[in-house]
């Protein structure tokens, strides 16, 4: 049966609990958003036009076989992708790639009501090879690696810290991986720009992390605070 896919919203929450156990499994303690965040992002959304925030679910007998988040950034005319799972129980090839696809153009779409031609480009953070411990996770960093690469986006050569998530815990030096959407050449002003963005919708606004600490982390980068 092929995978068919809904939009989690204020006004449809039926697969959100399915989401959250397969949420809840993939990804340890110390590096998970709680679920009061997707509940932030999600009212944040109502009213954050042209500013978007996108709830993918890919459903296949009922079932939760992947899922994946993202904001619209209006201002820099960019996505940026949060999460993306796919559930290891179900045997689906190339789920993944029909998953992120998906919610590519959901990403698009928002950029031409946005009035846009098109969206710019699409951004998402992954961990380092530094941060890996054993050498399953090492292979796993190398094939998520690998995955995006063969999706169309590529390493960028900058110095990406990602916020604390957690008050007790330190900022995260991660990779930034890039998906040119125009053809135009992304520079250093665009890269800025965008971190800039992400720090101000997706961790200030949505995460409500305390703006002195996401400014030490802008300065750390080399980019402008936040007002």
């Amino acid at each position: 049966m092929a995978v068919g896919w809904t939009e989690i919203t204020n006004d449809n929450v039926e697969y959100l609990e399915k989401v959250f156990k397969l949420y809840d499994q993939t990804f340890p303690k110390e590096v998970r958003e709680s679920h009061e965040t997707f509940y932030k992002s999600i009212q944040y959304s109502q009213n954050s036009f042209p500013n978007t925030f996108r709830f993918l679910v890919g459903i296949e007998n009922e079932q939760v076989v992947s899922f994946a988040t993202g904001h619209y950034l209006a201002g820099v005319n960019s996505g940026f992708i949060v999460y993306i799972v796919t559930n290891p129980l179900i045997r689906s090839h190339g789920l993944g790639a029909k998953t992120l696809n998906q919610l590519e153009e959901l990403l698009n779409e928002d950029a031409k009501r946005a009035g846009y031609e098109s969206i710019n480009s699409i951004i998402l953070e992954t961990e380092t090879i530094e941060m890996v411990h054993t050498e399953q996770e090492k292979e796993d960093c190398v094939k998520r690696n690998n995955f995006f690469n063969r999706n169309g986006y590529k390493r960028l050569n900058v110095k990406y810290m990602q916020p604390p998530l957690h008050n007790d815990e330190h900022s995260i030096p991660l990779n930034l991986f890039v998906k040119n959407r125009n053809g135009k050449e992304i520079n250093k002003k665009t890269i800025n720009d965008s971190i800039f963005a992400i720090y101000n919708e997706k961790y200030n606004s949505v995460n409500q992390i305390d703006k002195t600490i996401l400014n030490n982390c802008l300065v750390e980068m080399g980019i402008r605070n936040l007002d």
